[in-house]
């Protein structure tokens, strides 16, 4: 049996404001992200809408998956791409030529579009109108436990990829002296 919950139900709730909120901010965010044209601009906007689903986290009482977001994708990401910007000495001013085409643009967000609608159509058929179960917040002590126990093997491999890929783009952004430069060193 399905509980009838209406709009004045639902905007009683803080917790319902806090995440329109959230939510707006988010949406706003991640268009900015994929419309601006400064990298630099792009990131921070990433960083806004990576700052909102650990707020989400937490409003759902996921508070380690929420840190895990911050200390990863805020901590380790973000700045990783920074620092990517910055070694490569990526143009940081406005860039116009980088942008597609209209036509792509458009088939683009038709795409993402029809793929929403699919995803979100499977999830309605999958789900329907079943209510969520009582949420209970799972505590840290036991996701450690499963993660260093079950799966330590995959939880190293994964820091060995990140270490492969910063060394990756320190040995990809580096420039070698030309033949001048290391005459005149010399």
């Amino acid at each position: 049996m399905a509980l009838a919950i209406t709009f004045g139900d639902w905007i009683s709730e803080i917790e319902n404001w806090v995440f329109a909120v959230l939510a707006l901010v988010m949406v706003y965010s991640a268009l900015r992200v994929v419309t601006s044209k400064n990298v630099v601009h792009a990131a921070l906007f990433l960083v806004i809408t990576l700052g909102g689903s650990a707020a989400m986290f937490v409003l759902l009482a996921s508070e380690f998956v929420a840190w895990t977001v911050v200390l990863v994708y805020l901590g380790a990401v973000i700045i990783l791409i920074l620092f990517g910007v910055m070694i490569t000495r990526a143009p940081l001013g406005f860039e116009t030529r980088l942008s597609h085409p209209v036509r792509v643009q458009v088939g683009a967000a038709l795409a993402s579009g029809a793929l929403f609608v699919l995803i979100g159509g499977a999830m309605l058929d999958a789900f329907g109108d079943d209510p969520l179960p009582a949420a209970s917040a799972t505590r840290a002590e036991e996701i450690g436990q499963s993660l260093f126990e079950r799966f330590v093997i995959p939880f190293e491999v994964v820091s060995f990829v990140l270490l492969a890929a910063l060394i990756g783009g320190i040995v990809l952004a580096r420039q070698d002296p030309t033949v001048e430069e290391e005459e005149v060193l010399s």
